[in-house]
């Protein structure tokens, strides 16, 4: 562990940054290092950019040898610090999903969105303000497009599901995959003896549990050795996660599919299910954690997924009534 414990090394030139956002443990940002140049894989929040640029320093990385800004898709826990962030690294592109550049020049409709979502206190709470990047600085990554840093091939490729912006960046000298959300949340408060425990993030507005599905069948066919998720750090065992992640997959789609024509489930319909059945799941993978703990570290989680699948039964249930 580096004396600071929000950046923690990781191998292969990879390092863990915790934002800070919401609590310890919750969000991390990237920092790869190659032959004295670097990329960051997401941007945080436009609170957490101190930490960034101070991590930066810690591993004697010049702000003028970072040449990429990465964000997996371009909500704001992974991109909102994207204009302060480029402000300070005068040599750096960002390089973005081309469904999401648009809101990288100008933020607006991205705010006004969480704006939606989240209300006024939590917005300025946790997210701070968002700024524009200078269009002449954004580059809209195609599907499959390859960068260099220092030397060393990181590929992105789009992954949707949860969210339409949503890219994930492989990395073959590591054996790893950067997934942001596109592989589901794993806090490692409830790591047991049998390894990380996992579940879905399927936040409103864009939830879809094909595309879900297909994106993670994208990542494993890489063969990743470990996965760097946005929450929270790195995780091996990626076959056995996988099977863990398409059945909570299928279980969020039942949800949103209740049988003999009933009308959609309501949103506290779905956050009770919710609750229980990830509390169930943890109890069988041996996490000794009460109720109470679990609610304190996944209810926020909760809430959007319930609000996510709520929208995704509400859309199919329009389709087939047309």
């Amino acid at each position: 562990m580096h004396p600071d414990h929000t950046l923690q090394p990781l191998g292969h030139g990879i390092f863990r940054i915790d934002t800070g956002f919401r609590r310890a443990g919750c969000a991390a940002v990237y920092l790869l290092v190659h032959e004295g140049r670097g990329c960051f894989i997401d941007a945080g929040t436009t609170p957490s950019v101190p930490r960034l640029l101070a991590a930066a320093d810690a591993v004697g990385l010049a702000r003028e040898a970072i040449d990429w800004v990465i964000p997996t898709h371009v909500h704001l826990d992974h991109a909102g610090g994207a204009g302060p962030l480029m402000a300070a690294l005068p040599q750096a592109r960002l390089l973005v999903h081309a469904r999401g550049a648009r809101h990288m020049i100008d933020p607006t409709w991205l705010w006004q969105g969480a704006l939606a979502v989240f209300g006024p206190e939590e917005l300025a709470r946790s997210y701070g303000g968002v700024t524009a990047v200078p269009a002449e600085r954004v580059v809209a990554a195609d599907d499959e497009a390859v960068i260099v840093v220092g030397g060393r091939r990181l590929a992105v490729f789009d992954t949707p599901g949860h969210a339409r912006h949503h890219q994930c960046i492989w990395d073959e000298a590591s054996g790893g995959c950067f997934t942001g959300d596109a592989f589901g949340l794993s806090y490692r408060e409830f790591d047991t003896v049998r390894g990380p425990w996992i579940m879905p993030s399927t936040p409103p507005v864009q939830f879809d549990p094909q595309a879900c599905r297909q994106s993670i069948e994208r990542i494993i066919a890489h063969g990743p050795r470990s996965l760097y998720l946005a929450h929270f750090g790195m995780v091996a065992d990626v076959p056995r996660l996988a099977a863990d992640l398409l059945a909570g997959i299928a279980h969020y789609e039942r949800l949103a599919s209740p049988a003999g024509g009933q009308p959609p489930p309501a949103i506290p319909s779905i956050t009770r299910d919710l609750r229980h059945w990830h509390a169930d799941s943890l109890a069988g993978h041996g996490c000794t954690l009460d109720r109470r703990q679990i609610a304190d570290l996944i209810d926020f989680d909760i809430d959007l997924n319930a609000r996510g699948i709520a929208g995704y039964a509400a859309e199919r249930a329009a389709r087939q009534h047309r």
